[in-house]
């Protein structure tokens, strides 16, 4: 593998198989595999991991937002595509974009399907929502009868799926509440089709409702953050591999004097005689504020050296004192052997937050 040069994100197309292939055999027989794009693919290149999971028969996408969706169509994405939190404003375009909402609420329900209507559409496929705890998006289980009602009083649309999602299927301290949600899902699933007249395809499991509840797996699955190589847990961690690696250059190292700063706002104040490195990546590209001051850091030549001062926008300064290195030497930020986990840890948050948040300006490079 090339070392890097200036900053980049190396995002491994061949973990990502592995990783499609792993979860994939968690699978009960005939579950379908939704795989999560939403936010870049997690902050990689939603373009190229659809192309690829695509390559490899995944059965649906799912995306957050109508853009997202837009994008993959545009980069001839053929698959099934779920948009996951669409809004009224876009409901045209999600049509002309042979894209699938889920329906959340009256309002939103009403709206497409007046939409719908419309544009002349016959039995377009959406999915109804419903809440079972999290408490974010759905319809109440209280609502079926009105669901249906509406459902029943157009021929514009069908429901191709109804579906909820697990708050918290990681947690080993909250799997009585997390049984709970599955049976208040199976019991609105049961009266959703008796009234409704058809079985929809019905999905719950996210990454850890995957590995943590078989049972639940029902018709579909939606994989998120598993795809991309964490798994909520270190036994799970251990069986996937993270797809991206970001790496970057020393551009400069300075000798820093006691009692001299280093940074905005004299944030750091050497204590005895210092050698810094200044690393070409900030948060504008996604290492935020929050990992300076000793918090965050990075490998150089195997050994770590933490961040100086606070995070600016472009660059970092890292202590390097005790690391035999020189300008040009590669950086890393993360990678399969220092796991983005690592990196969040060090700063109290989580690895979703951090590979999301790589910025768009960095550049992407693939290994197939």
């Amino acid at each position: 593998m090339r070392k890097a040069k200036e900053t980049v994100l190396e995002i491994d197309l061949g973990a990502l198989t592995h990783n499609f292939n792993y979860l994939k055999s968690k699978l009960q027989p005939g579950t379908n595999f939704l795989a999560v794009v939403k936010a870049f693919a997690y902050g990689s290149d939603a373009v190229e991991v659809a192309k690829h999971l695509e390559m490899l028969n995944v059965d649906y996408f799912a995306v957050a937002y109508t853009n997202e969706g837009v994008l993959l169509r545009d980069a001839g994405i053929t698959k099934p595509i779920l948009v996951l939190h669409p809004l009224p404003v876009s409901f045209k375009t999600i049509i002309e974009r042979c894209l699938e909402p889920s329906l959340y609420n009256s309002e939103v329900l009403e709206q497409f399907i007046s939409t719908a209507e419309e544009q002349h559409q016959s039995n377009y496929p959406v999915h109804i929502k419903f809440n079972t705890g999290l408490n974010r998006l759905g319809f109440q289980d209280s609502e079926v009868d009105v669901i249906v009602s509406k459902l029943k009083d157009t021929t514009a649309i069908v429901t191709k799926s109804i579906f909820s999602h697990l708050a918290a299927s990681e947690d080993k301290n909250e799997v009585e509440f997390t049984n709970k949600q599955i049976r208040s899902f199976e019991f609105i699933a049961e009266e959703f089709e008796d009234k409704i007249g058809y079985k929809p395809w019905l999905h719950l499991c996210n990454t850890s409702g995957i590995i943590n509840y078989p049972d639940a797996h029902l018709d579909m699955v939606r994989c998120g953050i598993g795809l991309y190589g964490f798994g909520n847990s270190k036994t799970e961690d251990s069986n996937l591999k993270p797809i991206a690696s970001l790496k970057s250059v020393i551009s400069q190292i300075h000798s820093i004097e006691k009692g001299e700063s280093v940074g905005y706002n004299r944030a750091y104040i050497a204590e005895t005689f210092q050698k810094t490195a200044t690393i070409p990546v900030g948060h504008a590209d996604g290492i935020g504020r929050h990992y300076g001051q000793g918090k965050g850091f990075v490998i150089i030549n195997n050994k770590k050296a933490p961040i100086v001062g606070n995070v600016c926008m472009d660059m970092i300064m890292v202590n390097v004192t005790d690391i035999d290195c020189h300008i040009g030497d590669e950086v890393i930020l993360f990678n399969a052997s220092n796991s983005a986990n690592n990196l969040a840890n060090a700063a109290d948050t989580i690895s979703y937050e951090i590979i999301t948040s790589i910025s768009q300006r960095v550049q992407r490079k693939f290994l197939k």
